[in-house]
């Protein structure tokens, strides 16, 4: 990678046992967790913009305003990111980065590239490589918005259904174009809303069957979750149901899908004036939560205690790892930001065994060599300072 946040260039060799970074904070661990993040659909595990991960240097990007103008002549400096997954079909090269010509202009623009070969959208990658992510950020999700708890578990759909991450995109899409007619920036035919009422009822007929099949998919993929949960979750880590819940998710439940999305668009046609008004949507998909319950107490997850909900978090991914194996025969990079420390020592030893029993490679970060010290020779180690890896 080059450009990355603290990063000017690095490259890093691992191979398929999990991956420890150790180091002060402020090193550049959660960075490297980011940069492997990012060869997935989506922002990655801190949700930032693309010109925010562009390297600081003296307190700045070095994109900031402030600084002089590159030359003409020489291109714009963005970040890159890239690397080598091997899958069942063989090693393929996946690299993402800030576009240069969007970034000469101040607009960010992500593009992406498979085998050296650009593709269309980064939905593309889910079909790759599958990760998902822990991070002290985290142990908010029971009491953060709902947009939080919606990417979570949007996360653990992507592992199991590459398609989701092309409809979730499309639908964010459309929406804003929805929004941008709603007020006044005209449709296809370069006219307002009043006028474009016919383009109005495309965008809303594309919301309403790609945002019923968000909602199933949510809703599929949950019940799977829940189902081998139960059965196999046992001691440390325990069982852990997840029910996706909204108006969407309740027209599901009580009929078809078409009849969910024919309930989609009249809601939205009714809600125009009052969406050109504060934006967005009332009604669909995006507007959805996840309620998650600890399976032996029955309780909701935001009433148990801080170590109960950690243990929860840790029994989602690992069902997902599971499930993931068993259904396509490979499982996702876990990447866990400061996870050890925030365990006791018998979790700690829990969540290596499972590690170890999924063959998952997982990157886990710490400041403490010590607490992975049981991994042994099953891990390989590194050592993070002022944005240098070293092997130990």
């Amino acid at each position: 990678m080059s450009e990355f946040r603290n990063y000017r260039a690095l490259r890093l060799e691992t191979d398929e046992r999990p991956v420890v970074l150790t180091g002060p904070n402020g090193a550049g661990k959660t960075n490297l967790l980011e940069a492997v993040s990012l060869l997935t659909p989506g922002k990655g595990l801190r949700s930032a913009r693309l010109g925010e991960i562009l390297r600081r240097t003296g307190g700045r990007t070095d994109r900031d305003a402030s600084a002089p103008a590159p030359p003409a002549s020489n291109a714009v400096t963005t970040w890159a990111v890239a690397g080598q997954i091997a899958t069942a079909e063989g090693v393929v090269e996946v690299g993402t980065g800030l576009a240069a010509d969007g970034a000469a202009k101040g607009r960010d623009r992500r593009v992406v590239r498979v085998d050296g070969t650009p593709v269309r959208s980064q939905a593309d990658l889910a079909s790759i490589l599958s990760a998902v992510w822990l991070t002290p950020r985290m142990d908010l999700l029971f009491s953060d918005s709902t947009s939080t708890r919606r990417r979570f578990l949007d996360r653990l759909v992507f592992s199991l259904d590459p398609a989701h991450a092309r409809r979730v995109g499309s639908y964010e899409h459309t929406l804003r174009e929805r929004t941008r007619v709603l007020r006044g920036g005209g449709g296809a035919a370069g006219r307002g809303p009043k006028a474009d009422g016919h383009w109005l009822n495309v965008l809303e007929d594309s919301m309403a069957t790609t945002g019923v099949a968000i909602a199933a998919a949510r809703r599929e993929i949950a019940g799977r979750l829940n189902r081998i949960d139960a059965t196999q979750h046992a001691g440390a880590f325990p069982s852990v149901e997840m029910i996706p819940t909204g108006a969407v998710e309740e027209w599901l439940d009580l009929g078809p899908a078409l009849d969910a999305e024919d309930k989609l668009r009249v809601e939205l046609r009714e809600s125009r004036r009052r969406d050109a008004e504060v934006g967005g949507a009332a009604v669909g998909p995006h507007r959805s939560d996840v309620k998650i319950i600890h399976g032996p107490s029955g309780l909701a997850a935001e009433q148990c205690s801080t170590g109960e909900q950690k243990a929860l978090l840790i029994s989602a991914i690992l069902s997902l790892a599971r499930l993931q194996a068993a259904e396509r025969g490979s499982v996702p990079i876990l990447l866990l930001d400061e996870i050890a420390a925030r365990l006791d020592e018998e979790r700690r030893r829990a969540l290596f065994e499972n590690i170890a029993a999924l063959g998952a490679q997982a990157w886990l970060t710490g400041t403490d060599e010590s607490v992975f010290a049981p991994l042994g020779a099953a891990a390989q180690f590194f050592r993070v300072e002022d944005a240098t890896v070293t092997p130990w």
